[in-house]
């Protein structure tokens, strides 16, 4: 199986980024990628700055973007991860940041409403309140797929291993992790908490990301990647734009667990206990 990962700057322009981003897919599906996946906010520049312009372009699931993509998933016969895009909800200052896997026939295969939102002032030019601009989500989701089932998730849910174990329990032997971290959290943590994540549950991760400045001082950290379940780097991005293509075997998974059981070794009769004084 041969996966495409896109790594974008987006930019001003929602229908500038729209062309690029399926630009890409065409690229990655040329050089034999099945599926092939986009980072958070594909469709528009975000950051601290970017609240009124997140909720200006807020739409339903399905609606234009998805339609447009499932078109071009279907022409190219191929899965597409819509790392993420905004999502219309009952709140119309609050819309959801929702992930899309789109399949080969065009259909909208599974979405995910991002559940953990950036609340975070790392330093003067590193913080966001992304509870401001968007309304979290409340369920994890596992898509079944002609692959095997893929689990869902975006960015700072990274941060949150529980999530990751959820998505590994329910099936899922490879989890998309779109993206839009911070150069000064990425530069400290991407690298090891997408290792941590794919070594503690055996499965692989798969991380496109934003890369690059954008204005206002927010700054992208880029460093797209896919991780085996041993937690060995297949491939990872540089700092710019792009599309990397990379071979991987599902099957792995189960051999790693069978050498390292680790999730078959878990106590959770344990761990719902309290601690004694």
């Amino acid at each position: 199986m041969k996966l495409g990962l896109v790594q974008l700057n987006s930019g001003d322009n929602p229908q500038a980024n729209l062309d690029q981003a399926q630009a890409m897919i065409e690229q990655a599906a040329a050089a034999g990628a099945q599926l092939v996946a986009l980072p958070e906010v594909m469709h528009l520049r975000v950051g601290p700055s970017g609240a009124q312009r997140f909720r200006d372009h807020a739409q339903s699931i399905p609606g234009p973007i998805t339609l447009r993509f499932g078109q071009v998933a279907r022409r190219l016969g191929v899965y597409v991860l819509l790392g993420s895009i905004g999502e219309t909800s009952a709140d119309p200052l609050r819309p959801y940041n929702s992930s899309v896997l789109i399949g080969p026939d065009g259909e909208v295969v599974a979405s995910y409403r991002k559940v953990h939102l950036f609340d975070a002032a790392i330093d003067a030019h590193t913080g966001d309140r992304e509870s401001d601009r968007s309304m979290p989500g409340s369920e994890i989701v596992v898509a079944d797929t002609a692959m095997g089932r893929l689990g869902l998730s975006i960015c700072y849910d990274l941060r949150f291993p529980e999530i990751y174990r959820a998505l590994a329990l329910a099936g899922a032997r490879l989890i998309f992790v779109p993206a839009n971290f911070t150069r000064a959290t990425g530069e400290a943590h991407w690298l090891t908490l997408l290792r941590a994540r794919a070594i503690e549950n055996g499965l692989f991760i798969a991380a496109p990301a934003q890369c690059g400045a954008f204005p206002g001082g927010f700054e992208a950290f880029g460093h797209s990647a896919v991780i085996d379940p041993w937690g060995n780097v297949l491939a990872q991005a540089e700092d710019r734009p792009g599309v990397m293509t990379v071979d991987f075997d599902l099957d792995q998974c189960e051999q790693v667990r069978a050498k390292l059981p680790s999730l078959a070794h878990r106590r959770p009769d344990v761990y719902i206990k309290p601690a004694r004084n």
